[in-house]
This record gives C-alpha cells, sequence and structure tokens, in this order.
C-alpha cells in the first residue's frame, strides 16, 4: 500500500527529485535547467513524496503563492505505478497541506495531456492552452475546504 509524506529531510527530497528527473527529463525530455528550480529550496515550500514500502514512486511540489492560494506543481509517478491511484493520493496530501495552512484554493498548470485526471478530482481548466517546456499546459483550479 502507497503511502505520501512531507519530504522534509534531504534524503527524502533527493529522492524526489530523483522520480520528477526521470519522469521529465528522461521521458519527456525537459530541459534539466528548467526542471530544478529556485522553488526547490525555499524554505516555505513542500515537497511530498509517494512510497511504496522503501521504494520512491511518486512526488509533487506545494508552493503558496499568496494568502488564500496554493499551487501544486511538479506532480510527477513512475511509470511503472502510473494508473494506480498514486497521482490521486499525491493530491490528496497536497489538498490537505495547503488546507492545514489555511488556503482555500488550489492551482495548477496541468500537461493538455492530464486533463481528465485532475477533472476527476474536482479540477476545472479555464484559459487557453500554453507551452511549458515544449509541452502544453492548462492552468486548472479548485475550492479546498
Amino acid at each position: 500500500m502507497a503511502v505520501v509524506r512531507v519530504a522534509d529531510h534531504p534524503d527524502r527530497k533527493k529522492q524526489a527529485f530523483t522520480i520528477r528527473h526521470q519522469v521529465f527529463v528522461d521521458e519527456q525530455n525537459v530541459p534539466p535547467s528548467l526542471e530544478i528550480d529556485h522553488w526547490d529550496s525555499h524554505p516555505d515550500v513542500v515537497h511530498l513524496l509517494a512510497l511504496e514500502g522503501d521504494e520512491a514512486i511518486g512526488a509533487a511540489r506545494v508552493r503558496f503563492p499568496s494568502e488564500t492560494t496554493a499551487k501544486l506543481e511538479r506532480l510527477a509517478v513512475l511509470a511503472s505505478h502510473r494508473g494506480c491511484g498514486i497521482g490521486q493520493l499525491l493530491m490528496e496530501k497536497a489538498e490537505t497541506v495547503a488546507t492545514e495552512r489555511g488556503k482555500k484554493e488550489m492551482v495548477l498548470n496541468a500537461q493538455v495531456q492530464a486533463l481528465p485526471f485532475y477533472h476527476r478530482l474536482g479540477y476545472r481548466d479555464f484559459g487557453e492552452p500554453f507551452d511549458d517546456a515544449g509541452i502544453p499546459h492548462k492552468t486548472m483550479t479548485k475550492a479546498i475546504p
């Protein structure tokens, strides 16, 4: 059974970055210089890590750009574990972290191919698609309790 934890130890953060590298850089050809950014070392950013036993299988990052808004970024699940509910577990944990900080809305920029996943979780997209690292994205939002 998979669990999602806050990656608050340097070793756990390293595992999260490794997952992201595998998914975004190795699979999707995102330049490494775009995948890791200055937010990764910001003290107010929360990194999440999905684990199955001791194996890291997914990761995500949550920022807090305003008093009421959290922003989910860098959601990544290893190809071998996609379709097993890991992404949903990461999203649920991200929303819990945001709610615990008093946020009322979660925003994210979703890859267009992933829109159905986020729609199932109650997110709505708006605006026109835009390019991010050579991949079409749309902005999405959801009110969180």
